[in-house]
Order: C-alpha cells, then structure tokens, then sequence
C-alpha cells in the first residue's frame, strides 16, 4: 500500500504580513516522514527548521516542521517565526483535527512538513499570527480535499493573474473573438486604432502582412507596448521556412503565428511542430485553397486554429463563402483538446457576421470595418454586443479566491 503524500498551498492576507504555506501531509514511513526527519537534523544558517507549537511543550498532532522560507538574518526576523507564526500554525493544525479535518486515527501516523513565508519587513504580531493560522488552516483542508479538482484548475489557469508577476499570457480559452487586423501599413496608424479601442477580453489583435512586409515581424512588439496582456498574432501567411519564422513570431513577443494554406505539407508540418516546441498558436490560413480539409488531412498535428478566408480582392467576384467547412473541420477535429478553433475572414460586417455565430465560429476577423472607421470604439463595440456570452471575463465573479468547484463562471 502506497504512503500517503498529500500537498496543500494557501496565500492569505495584505501588505508585508501576508501568509504564504506550501506544506505537505503524509505518513512518517513515507516521502513526507522522511523529508519531515531530514528538516530537523539537516540545519542550515538562517533557515533553521523549528517543531510548531501552541505554546512551549505543547506541539499538536499530527507533529509539524517549520521550515523558513525566508532568511532569518537577525533575532526580530527569529522572533517573528519562533513567536506568532510557530504558534499559528500550530493552532490551525489544532483546531483542524477538533474540526474532524485530519482524522483522530492519523494523530500519531501522519506528519506535516510546512515551508512558512515571513516579509523581513512585517510589523504587526497579530496580522502575522492570524493571516498565518489562516493560511496553515486552508492549505490543509486543501491538502486532504486533494484541490484543486481538474475543472477547477481547467476553469481558472488562463483567467487567473498572479499578484506578484507582472506578465500573463493570454490563451483563446472562451470563444468567440474578434480578431483586429491591422493591415494598414502605417504604425502610427495600428497604434491610433489600439489607442481608441474599448477594453474587452473578446479582442485579438493582429499584425498584419503588409504592416510586417513594412515595418518587419519586430512591429509585434511595438503593439505590445500598448496591448500588454492582449492574444496578438503574427500574420507571416508563411509558405517555406516555417521553423524560422516561427522563432522570429516568437522572439518578437507574438502568441500566435500564421502561414498560408498554400504551402507544402512539409512546411507547414514544420512550421506547427515548432509553434507547438516554442509554445505559441500555429495557425493555418487557408485563403486561395481549393480544397482545405486535404491539407488539414495531410497534415502530422493539428493547427491550433484554421482561417476560413476570402481575400481583399476577390471580393466582389465570388458568391458569399457559407463557410460549410467549418462544421466538417469541427467534426474532424472533436477528440483534439483543446479544440481546434476555426476563424473567418474577408468582408464581414455586424450585419453578416450572424451566419458566422449560427456556423458556431471562434473567430471574427475583421479589417476595413473598424480600421477605416471614424468611430473605431462604436465599430468594435457592433461586434462585441453582437457575440454570444458576457463580453468580460468575470463580470458574473464574485471572488477571485473562491475554492468552490460548482462556481458558476462565464
């Protein structure tokens, strides 16, 4: 029978007395008893393990180790981890087996080994014991509730924000988009347009070809100076050498790249290998090809996504593309997670594009509409009221931090 080997995290609190446990819970013959014995005799300076306790010779059961997370450099940096958060975390072990959290019958079988994170600079005893007594509580209810749960995880990775990282990166995660194109070859222009756009989770925003033939692929990271946190995509329509514009979308702080349709199998097997090696969206653009489920067919891995589009100039010349496809490369694609998403592009408008959101599009890509317009928020605006679903995120969201798994979220 395997030994127990649980793992609970829990951050609480404000300002520099905020808490911050990682610990885990097991079984002294296994993992967590032998990393439990190795932190009390292997001391080191400033990070000495020390046993919590509610009060000198008074150590709770299941027995825990407080490991230092941050360098003890003097004796009121020692007073605050051998005082309140020694005795916090104590009382949270406690006060979690009267609760019926930890089971009367682990008492004397588990261990805790708990990594305790105390600001140099915290003043106040009382914020350092609660915020801490806290945290030591979740992060073991956490532990023996084995959180997150899957869909827990699945439904927050690409929402959620780390407070102390100054970077997110963005992931088409909650179609549909509107997808910017900025073809105008003029940066002054692109940036004019970012500049008066509204805010929303539903933008993405593209480079596109004629911008890069201008300025070169290093425009990418001209937008980012003004869309931090925005999905922006490269549109290269790449036809040969697709592993080393892959690595210039990616060194240019792109998230995504595109290549044509029109190129070799081989290419283009390329090309989506190293999109998917640099972690970034492959994207195939199948404008001017005959037949685009034979090169999705021909193709070793997937696109992450699929353009289905009529080009600038052959507007006018040919019937309105019922986008039929979609639903085929839908169904070609269903066992692929996440899903394959599939795009539109050429000429649409707030007033066609409902036969896009009825063929289930992820994608809207839009050009002249908004980039010409006198009114580029209003343009955006007719787009983004017309798509299914809350236009933000989390405007249904009540707490960032809720652990609770049936949270209805949009």
């Amino acid at each position: 029978m395997c030994a127990e080997f649980l793992i609970g995290e829990a951050l609480l609190g404000k300002d520099n007395e905020l808490a911050h446990i990682d610990l885990m819970i097991g079984d002294k013959g296994g993992p967590v008893g032998q990393a439990f014995a190795t932190a009390l005799i292997n001391m080191s300076k400033g990070h000495t393990p020390l046993l919590a306790v509610v009060r000198p010779n008074l150590m709770p059961k299941p027995a825990m180790v407080i490991v230092p997370k941050v360098t003890i450099q003097s004796l009121d940096d020692a007073g605050k981890i051998f005082g309140p958060a020694q005795a916090a975390c104590a009382k949270a072990v406690a006060d979690c087996v009267e609760e019926g959290l930890i089971p009367e019958d682990k008492l004397d079988e588990w261990v805790i080994v708990a990594c305790v994170f105390i600001h140099p600079e915290s003043k106040d005893e009382r914020k350092i014991y609660k915020y801490n007594y806290s945290a030591t509580r979740l992060a073991i209810k956490r532990a023996l509730d084995k959180y997150p749960s899957l869909k827990k995880l699945m439904d927050e990775k690409d929402r959620a924000r780390h407070p102390v990282s100054s970077v997110k990166m963005p992931r088409l995660w909650r179609p549909p988009y509107l997808q910017i194109a900025l073809d105008n070859p003029s940066l002054s222009g692109a940036l004019n347009i970012i500049k008066q756009a509204p805010r929303s989770d539903r933008i993405i925003w593209e480079a596109g070809t004629p911008l890069v033939k201008k300025y070169g692929v290093e425009v990418v990271k001209e937008l980012r100076k003004e869309v931090k946190d925005a999905f922006v995509v490269a549109d290269l329509k790449t036809l040969d050498v697709g592993k080393v514009e892959v690595d210039m979308a990616f060194d240019a702080d792109a998230d995504a790249v595109v290549a044509s349709g029109l190129a070799a199998v081989d290419s283009l097997d390329k090309f989506l290998l190293e999109a998917d090696r640099m972690g970034i969206y492959g994207v195939v653009d199948m404008m001017n090809v005959p037949d685009p489920l034979a090169v999705l067919k021909a193709l070793k891995r997937p696109p992450k996504v699929v353009i289905i589009h009529r080009g600038i100039d052959m507007e006018g010349t040919l019937k309105k593309d019922k986008w039929e496809v979609i639903a085929e490369i839908k169904a070609m694609y269903k066992s692929i997670r996440p899903p394959v998403l599939c795009a539109v592009a050429g000429g649409i408008t707030p007033e066609n594009m409902d036969e896009a959101t009825k063929k289930k599009v992820d994608i809207i890509i839009v050009g002249r509409y908004i980039t010409q317009s006198q009114d580029v928020e209003r343009s955006i605006r007719n787009f983004i009221n017309a798509m299914p679903g809350d236009a933000d995120v989390d405007l249904k969201r009540v707490h960032s931090d809720d652990d609770d798994v049936s949270e209805k979220l949009s």
